[in-house]
């Protein structure tokens, strides 16, 4: 890793926003690319905190104030990465299903998701079938994915596997899901085509779709 780009993979292990947003600026003010600083000091950083959150060391808040560094050095790098015409590694479309108001899961998703490199569009939560069809039409994302908390909500996963299959569209989208009361099997059964336990698992599932 360039020396330069020490601070930022450290402030966001560390959850320590300024510290992003001073060393992506100075970073940028050295020359460095944007690229070069999304791919060597942004998606390192997140891989680490995913890994450490899968052993523990990390809970979702050091997870959402690592997220929350990472997008605030993000923000500064975005303009850049489009006037170098930087592409992100994939699009992705995210919501909770219909009848279902939890987001926090979702959100984590959506957030790990763009720091190792995806466009993410999030449709929110409680989204009914058609919008996640009308947001395959829209985006043209590789990879949709669906949450959910509840098992009373669980059931309109399949009923949304079932609308972008009805629309034509099946063919075009890897469908990822997850939630407290999902498992894998219950993924193949509604013809998902894979099930993340959290959202390093999802990020590092997403990146085997491209």
């Amino acid at each position: 890793m360039h020396e330069i780009l020490t601070p930022i993979y450290q402030g966001i292990v560390d959850g320590n926003l300024e510290a992003v947003k001073t060393g992506v600026q100075e970073a940028l003010q050295a020359e460095v690319p944007a690229g070069t600083i999304l791919k060597e000091s942004l998606v390192p950083a997140m891989t680490e905190v995913g890994r450490l959150f899968e052993e523990g060391e990390y809970f979702v808040p050091e997870m959402l104030v690592a997220a929350r560094a990472m997008q605030g050095g993000l923000e500064i790098l975005k303009p850049f990465l489009v006037a170098s015409d930087v592409k992100p590694a994939g699009k992705v479309i995210i919501g909770t299903v219909k009848g279902d108001l939890h987001d926090i899961g979702k959100n984590l998703v959506a957030i790990m998701l763009e720091g190792v490199g995806f466009e993410i569009h999030d449709l929110g939560s409680d989204v009914p079938p058609e919008r996640f069809v009308e947001a395959v039409n829209r985006y043209q994302p590789q990879i949709v994915c669906m949450s959910a908390l509840l098992t009373t909500t669980m059931t309109n996963m399949s009923v949304t596997v079932e609308a972008i299959r009805q629309a034509g569209l099946r063919n075009q989208v890897k469908i990822m899901v997850g939630g407290a009361p999902l498992t894998e099997t219950y993924a193949k059964q509604i013809g998902a085509d894979g099930y993340a336990a959290d959202a390093s698992a999802a990020s590092r599932l997403a990146l085997t779709y491209l």
